[in-house]
């Protein structure tokens, strides 16, 4: 019986992201009711091909920071048109929900101007109700954090900046 609606499930979340194709969305959410205690939730997402406006709002809140001088703010403005360009960016690998603690009332696992070394966990993305650590890809210094806590973050969503 678990095959047949594993089989539904898959041919349901097909559908949705067909419906996504077709209509031109970016994102689809649905919640499925089984019962009182089963339920599936589905959230299909794809990156459109002209996709600055997320980015944009991603690196909004770190824009006003840089005012020393001209140069250096023309400089911070390229660089925050598209921190996932940046070499030291790391992507989000999945579609999910971000959270920069283990629990709510935990320190935060990182913070600007942290070191850390290659395989430390950065933060934490859940996708369906599975939390998933995301590691340090190399050592060194927390530069930015470009998302915030119980941040929607899709796939290939800059979340820190590690230089």
């Amino acid at each position: 019986m678990t095959d047949t609606k594993h089989e539904s499930d898959v041919a349901f979340i097909k559908a949705l992201a067909e419906l996504l194709r077709e209509n031109d969305l970016t994102e689809l959410q649905v919640k499925r009711d089984y019962g009182e205690d089963d339920s599936l939730n589905v959230r299909v997402s794809r990156m459109s091909p002209a996709a600055p406006a997320p980015v944009a709002v991603a690196a909004a809140p770190v824009a006003p920071a840089p005012s020393v001088s001209a140069a250096p703010a023309t400089q911070a403005a390229t660089e925050s048109d598209d921190p996932a360009g940046h070499p030291g960016a790391v992507l989000s690998p999945m579609v999910g929900t971000a959270y920069m603690q283990p629990e709510p009332d935990a320190p935060a696992f990182v913070s600007v101007g942290a070191s850390v070394s290659e395989g430390d966990t950065l933060l934490i993305v859940e996708a369906m109700k599975t939390m998933n650590h995301i590691p340090a890809p190399k050592s060194g210094t927390v530069k930015r954090i470009l998302i915030e806590d119980g941040a929607a973050v899709e796939y290939g969503t800059p979340l820190v900046i590690i230089e």
